[in-house]
């Protein structure tokens, strides 16, 4: 272990008052610095740090820190606009995985969570070196010091010693520290964002005095839309545009701003930037595009600097339409409508459209905010925000590329148990990624990976703007499906087949009639009526016999939701009836879900007023009703379902794992597939079942190795490798069912002769029994960590691509998922007789892959194919491990983007 100053790179992250603090190595110039922060301690203080208070502490200590780099030693610092204002540093000494902590706060800055951030800094930077406990030593009477440490979320133990308390704290990552660290940084990011979403005083930079700007759009909305805080203009050439105050610059302001809305040329960014952080000012909401890279750094060096938080650059702004702020600073054409929905965009033409689709349906929106090249805030902040703000319902995103999806893997699955997320999935194909790639300067993201992560987190993904508005007309006014049973009634029999057709395509089932509820429903419909599913009213059906019957249904027990299909007829227009009203006017609102299809309605989703102040969504395609029904009865068995955990595995050695790995990559340093034995070695630390095999780079030792393979039948497989070999069967460097010593050795020959010059040996097994053959595997994704990945094997699994992914660790929940999501999952619970396999085995293979991969940063892409799957177990027969070198990043460690 190395106190080196570029091995841990400067990060940015969120006091409890939404202060922005860089947190980074000790350097030696920062001598001086540190002395001052003893300096300045009080005697108390000083007494309390050092045990006694003395005018030498505060030299030796900073002699202390700033000391050359030596072995098992690290110092972090916190600092703002340049002042040093917190220490933390942990010295291993002769221990090897333990090491002494202690952490040092400047007077006056208590209680703002400069201790907590660096400790936790610390415990990250520690895990990564081995250490896994930290001990310390504080008077008893340093309440301070003894809280911080009691409230880190990790297990601490207290031993009394006198005036001395010895407290060791352990450093696993469990999911209590976690969720610790997570509600820290949750409470500091909103703070930080209040005065962008809850700003008193807002100046708008680049408002012309000519129509035409967007500067002067934003003014025009803010003014308009009866912002109620204070407003400003600024620009040079203007006292006053379109009623408001202007100022020559951001400084002249009479008030310094919460919020500063810049719409200047790219080339003016970071200098307008730049005064704002030196006014004071808290927030930037920068419109402009076309900046370039330097331009980039630039700007988002000058929010840190200044504890700024950001909003695009390249948006369409931002708005809160809570009443007592009446906040649009946006270039929209209207104002959003006042509601519950929270929206999150990275597409100006998307936030556009979502504003426009809410208002028109009376959901409204809580708060608005388009992300643009989201450089600052993210699409996990507005999560956050919405989770506090004690308005939002319902939380709609489209989210083209993820910062640190881990963490918001985490955000999301706290905030789907409070409410609804859903998203638009954009990027699904090659052209749409790199589309996104192009828009938002982001990474391609598998197609995979994102839906492993909408599915872990609870996600309800569409694939579209349009149906995700009709699902979110469906989420905002209907109760929860118990289940995915659908019945539908109609006036119309080709409306029912449409619609049954529509729901079957959408994963629903309609359950046949009980001979029960079919004579309740022949007692209230009209003559002529067919109670199946669906149930054909006739046109004939009156009012108040469609309310009786969907009364009925509703009162089933064996139906979840109820779809009701209806088209105008002369019938009921000659009679008064309006089969519409029957499903809004009952009394209360129905226990379960109803959605009506109106073939002639003229928008794609409506919601009908219903008595109680309710609302029914109203359809014009069965298929849309359809798929938001299957979209709720998805999150209601997400919601049914408890939490899942990632249980504990017996077996694994992960330091002598880490060795493997280290070993491999000082001999490899650009990293590579590994060879057999160490790919072997790498999966006993795992305990992961390999079939018997042996290593041979001669005929004879071919023989010896074979003959001590054999099983009862005698027969083996022979394996031609050399690095880099990826397809042996398209190779055609595999013998299989070789018999007696002359087999094996013509075998070897013919692989040596064809591969001469690349084969480097042969592998040797026994020849498998018959079972199923599966994949499992693991890529690791640069943005969202490692992916595990499950299906059917053998030679066929890249045509057929039977594969379910899920993100690393895997909770059982997710193992479960793996399972039974491919298409060949029937094969594995026994069907056509064959029985079923060792699914407990199975479970652990995967769990243990997941294990491997979550430890193992360096482990790039690891195949197991074929893996054989019996009722007697489960074992890998070929695995392919390939390493790279990386650095390990601690996904849940609390930074800004």
């Amino acid at each position: 272990m190395t106190h080196d100053v570029t091995d841990r790179p400067t990060v940015h992250a969120l006091l409890t008052d939404g202060t922005t603090v860089c947190i980074r190595p000790v350097a030696p110039s920062d001598h001086d610095q540190l002395e001052g922060l003893y300096e300045e301690m009080s005697p108390e203080n000083l007494r309390l740090r050092f045990f006694a208070a003395s005018h030498r502490s505060a030299r030796l200590a900073a002699d202390r820190v700033c000391a050359p780099t030596r072995t098992g030693y690290r110092a972090l610092l916190a600092e703002t606009q340049g002042r040093v204002i917190g220490l933390a540093e942990y010295d291993t000494g002769d221990e090897k995985d333990s090491a002494e902590v202690s952490v040092a706060v400047a007077d006056g800055l208590h209680h703002r969570g400069v201790g907590t951030l660096l400790v936790e800094h610390l415990v990250s930077a520690a895990r990564a070196e081995g250490i896994t406990t930290f001990t310390a030593d504080a008077l008893s009477e340093n309440h301070e010091v003894l809280k911080l440490f009691a409230d880190l979320g990790l297990r601490t133990d207290r031993r009394f010693e006198g005036p001395e308390v010895r407290c060791t704290i352990v450093l696993d990552q469990s999911d209590t520290y976690l969720t610790a660290v997570e509600e820290r940084g949750r409470a500091a990011d909103v703070v930080s964002l209040k005065p962008l979403l809850q700003p008193k005083v807002i100046a708008v930079v680049g408002a012309g005095r000519r129509p035409g700007s967007v500067g002067r759009a934003i003014l025009h909305q803010l003014h308009a839309g009866g912002y109620t805080g204070r407003l400003f203009a600024v620009n040079p050439a203007a006292h006053s545009i379109l009623g408001v105050p202007s100022y020559s610059s951001v400084s002249a302001l009479p008030k310094t701003p919460n919020l500063v809305v810049l719409a200047v040329p790219a080339a003016a960014i970071v200098e307008t930037a730049e005064e704002c952080g030196k006014a004071g000012v808290r927030a930037l909401l920068v419109v402009t595009a076309g900046l370039d890279a330097d331009q980039a750094h630039a700007l988002l060096a000058a929010c840190r600097s200044h504890g700024m938080r950001l909003v695009g650059p390249n948006c369409l702004g931002i708005s809160n339409t809570a009443p007592e702020l009446s906040l649009d600073a946006t270039f929209a054409a209207g104002h959003p409508r006042s509601g519950t929905a929270g929206v999150a965009v990275q597409s100006g033409g998307v936030g556009i459209a979502l504003l426009d689709g809410l208002s028109r349906l009376g959901i409204g929106v809580s708060s608005f905010a388009s992300l643009g090249d989201k450089y600052d805030v993210s699409g996990n902040d507005m999560l956050q925000w919405w989770e506090s703000d004690a308005t939002t319902d319902l939380a709609l995103l489209h989210l083209e590329s993820f910062g640190s999806p881990r963490a918001f893997s985490r955000t999301a699955r706290r905030v789907t148990r409070r409410m609804p997320v859903l998203t638009v999935d954009a990027g699904r194909t090659d052209a749409g990624r790199r589309a996104a790639a192009s828009h938002t300067a982001a990474a391609a993201i598998r197609t995979m990976t994102r839906g492993a992560l909408f599915t872990q987190a609870g996600i309800t993904a569409t694939r579209s703007v349009g149906e995700l508005l009709e699902t979110a007309a469906l989420l905002h006014s209907q109760p929860l499906p118990a289940g995915s049973r659908v019945a539908i009634v109609t006036n119309a029999g080709g409306a029912g087949v449409l619609a049954a057709d529509a729901c079957a395509e959408a994963g629903l089932s309609l359950p046949t009639p009980t001979p029960e509820l079919i004579d309740d429903l022949l007692a209230v419909l009209p003559d002529g009526a067919a109670v199946g599913n669906p149930v054909d009213a006739t046109a004939a059906v009156a009012e108040e016999q469609l309310t009786d019957c969907v009364d009925r249904i509703m009162r089933y027990g064996g139906i979840d939701a109820v779809l009701v299909a209806l088209v105008p007829t002369a019938v009921a227009a000659a009679t008064g009836d309006d089969l519409v009203r029957a499903l809004t006017r009952a009394p209360g609102r129905w226990p379960k879900p109803i959605v009506a299809v109106r073939l002639e309605q003229g928008l794609p989703v409506e919601l009908l007023p219903a008595t109680e102040d309710g609302t029914i969504p109203s359809y014009a395609e069965p298929q849309a009703a359809a798929r938001a029904l299957a979209h709720a009865a998805h999150r209601a068995a997400w919601l049914a379902r408890p939490a899942g955990t990632v249980p504990d595995l017996d077996g694994v050695e992960t330091e002598r794992a880490r060795t493997v790995v280290e070993s491999y990559l000082d001999a490899h340093p650009d990293g590579g597939w590994l060879d057999p034995r160490t790919g072997a070695d790498l999966l006993a630390c795992y305990g992961i079942p390999q079939i018997p095999w042996a290593w041979a780079e001669t005929e004879d030792d071919a023989v010896l190795a074979a003959d001590r393979l054999r099983g009862s039948d005698g027969r083996v497989v022979m394996k031609a490798h050399w690095p880099g070999l990826v397809h042996k069967s398209a190779q055609h460097a595999v013998h299989l069912d070789l018999r007696g010593d002359s087999e094996i050795r013509a075998a070897f020959r013919d692989l040596e002769a064809r591969f001469a010059g690349l084969m480097t040996g042969v592998v040797l097994q026994p020849l498998a029994a018959r079972g199923t053959e599966l994949f499992a595997g693991v890529v690791q994704d640069e943005v969202f960590g490692p992916l595990v990945l499950f299906g059917l094997g053998g030679t066929t699994t890249e045509v057929l691509a039977d594969h379910a992914a899920r993100l690393a660790p895997l909770t059982d929940h997710d193992v479960h998922d793996l399972i039974t999501s491919p298409r060949c999952a029937p094969l594995l619970f026994g069907a056509h007789g064959n029985g079923p396999v060792d699914l407990e085995e199975l479970e652990q293979l995967l769990l243990r892959l997941s294990r491997m991969a979550a430890d193992l940063p360096q482990l790039a892409e690891t195949d197991f194919n074929p893996v054989l799957a019996t009722p007697g177990g489960v074992t890998v027969l070929d695995a392919r491990i390939r390493l790279v070198p990386c650095r390990p990043q601690d996904p849940y460690l609390r930074r800004l983007r």
